[in-house]
């Protein structure tokens, strides 16, 4: 079925698809949300799959990250435990794996048989790589024997592309956003040292690294932070002011 045409309803279903997960991206979820989001988004552009995971491998260690259905998760945990199948395949090699369960067993013995015993008789599994936090596959199961087609590879290639580029982004922007706010709060630590010693600058006539001095011993006195101290300092003295 190699070169078999991607017939518009598909690719209409596809986009439809991954519109809904785009908009879904743009409320900003958490991780476990908008991974929850790509399986189902799966299951509806990829004929023939009823059931989606995602395989996630940190530090080495395979894990489901996503599911639609608790049956997927068994025969990932089945792959895990056999360090083998057809999900580490595809995360390993980075290339797609389609799999008709009638022949399979050969090569993934443990996998083909808890697939069975649930139920499932085809598999299709794609790399996802993100980035260094978020690389291993994305896996569909198929309740029939049809194997899935060479169609649904490319759709599913075509899917996890976008969905690759799409968390990527997310995951930039939201980096970008807290290092941002971090760099607002040093600012405003900074700030609210810098008044401290210039206020223990005036009273006590001393140079500016005397008054920091004074500020890290209190710090350390009091085991609070220096900015903390800094603060209280500034606001106890603002209070006292007629």
């Amino acid at each position: 079925m190699t070169g078999e045409p991607i017939l518009p309803e598909h690719l209409d279903e596809l986009t439809a698809a991954m519109a809904d997960l785009t908009g879904a991206l743009e409320t900003e979820p958490a991780e476990a949300e908008i991974l929850d989001a790509v399986c189902a988004e799966a299951v509806r552009a990829v004929p023939g799959a009823d059931m989606a995971s995602i395989t996630a491998i940190r530090d080495g260690e395979p894990t489901t990250a996503a599911c639609t259905d608790e049956r997927a998760v068994e025969i990932d945990r089945a792959q895990y435990a056999a360090g083998a199948g057809p999900c580490l395949e595809a995360a390993r090699t980075g290339e797609i794996v389609r799999v008709p369960l009638a022949t399979a067993g050969a090569a993934w013995p443990e996998f083909t048989a808890r697939a069975q015993e649930l139920g499932v008789g085809s598999y299709l599994a794609a790399p996802l790589r993100v980035d260094g936090h978020l690389s291993g596959a994305l896996n569909l199961f198929g309740y029939g024997d049809h194997g899935f087609a060479e169609t649904d590879s490319q759709l599913l290639k075509l899917y996890t592309t976008v969905v690759s580029f799409g968390l990527r982004t997310t995951r930039r922007y939201h980096q970008a956003r807290q290092r941002t706010v971090e760099l607002e709060t040093a600012m405003r630590s900074r700030a609210v040292i810098e008044q401290a010693k210039g206020i223990l600058m005036a009273v006590h006539r001393i140079s500016a690294d005397d008054a920091m001095k004074k500020l890290v011993t209190e710090s350390q006195r009091t085991n609070v932070k220096l900015r903390d101290v800094a603060t209280r300092f500034v606001e106890e003295l603002s209070s006292t002011r007629p």
